[in-house]
Order: structure tokens, then C-alpha cells, then sequence
């Protein structure tokens, strides 16, 4: 081995690259490899409708589920590299299953299961006040302005 060769490279047949799933190095990187960029838009939307469904912008959201989004984001973006890559080298090597299947990638589908369990399965959306709600709140507010005056 020479001293510019690292020992974590892996050299291949051939001068072939070793093709991963990428999943790992979009957890610890945050890029996606150059052959999943395209999962990168459906990350995005994905965050963008989980922010909507919880309250319309980030603005309207606690820390705590900002936290849990991106975590969810994270985990989904791992795991549908593992999808992917198994779609493209199918889902056994040999005669077992691919590697990349084994208990990481159970441990990543629950945590992101529990993450949305936490958030929430249904939308939170504001209640839209009838026109006789409407009407006694206003007037609330105008009993306990003159109140405070």
C-alpha cells in the first residue's frame, strides 16, 4: 500500500467504483451521492407538507416538532436510499438479503414511524369561526378592552 493510497479506499477490479446506497453519507454528510439527487426534491416536499399539515409555516411550529421534522427527514432520506439501492440491485445478495436490509435499516424505519406518531397522523388546521363565533369574540375582546381602559 503506497503512502498517498488510503487504507479505507477499497480498490475494485478493474478500476470499477464501488456503488453504494448513500444512505449513511446523507445522515453524516447531508448530501446525497450524485446518482440519488433526485430523492432530494421529495425530501423537500415531504418536509415542506409535514410543516404545512402542522401548522402552516414554521412560524406557527415549537421547536420540538421542528426538531422531530428534520429528524424525520433525515431518517427518510436514509431509508429511501436503502429502498432505492435495493430497487436497483434487488433485494437479495446471493443467497441472502442485502446487507444494507439488516437491523440499521428496521431501527430507521421505526424511529421514523415513532417520530410521525409523535407529530401526529392528522393535520392541525386553525378552526374557522362561523360568522356567530365570530361575532363573540369580537365582542369579548371589546368587553375586556373597555375593561382594562
Amino acid at each position: 500500500m503506497s503512502k498517498n493510497e488510503s487504507r479505507l479506499e477499497k480498490k475494485l477490479p478493474r478500476g470499477a467504483q464501488r456503488q453504494t446506497h448513500g444512505g449513511y453519507a446523507f445522515l453524516v454528510h447531508g448530501q446525497l451521492p450524485e446518482h440519488r439527487v433526485v430523492l432530494m426534491r421529495h425530501l423537500s416536499s415531504v418536509r415542506a407538507a409535514l410543516v404545512f399539515d402542522l401548522g402552516g409555516t414554521e412560524d406557527n411550529l415549537s421547536a420540538q416538532q421542528i426538531i422531530l421534522i428534520d429528524r424525520c427527514i433525515s431518517l427518510l432520506g436514509v431509508v429511501r436510499c436503502i429502498e432505492e439501492h435495493c430497487k436497483e440491485k434487488g433485494v437479495f445478495k446471493g443467497d441472502s438479503l442485502q446487507p444494507s436490509l439488516g437491523k440499521n435499516y428496521i431501527s430507521f424505519t421505526n424511529s421514523l414511524k415513532q417520530i410521525l406518531q409523535l407529530l401526529g397522523l392528522e393535520r392541525h388546521s386553525e378552526k374557522v369561526l362561523t360568522p356567530i363565533e365570530y361575532i363573540d369574540e369580537f365582542d369579548r375582546k371589546k368587553k375586556a378592552s373597555k375593561r382594562t381602559s
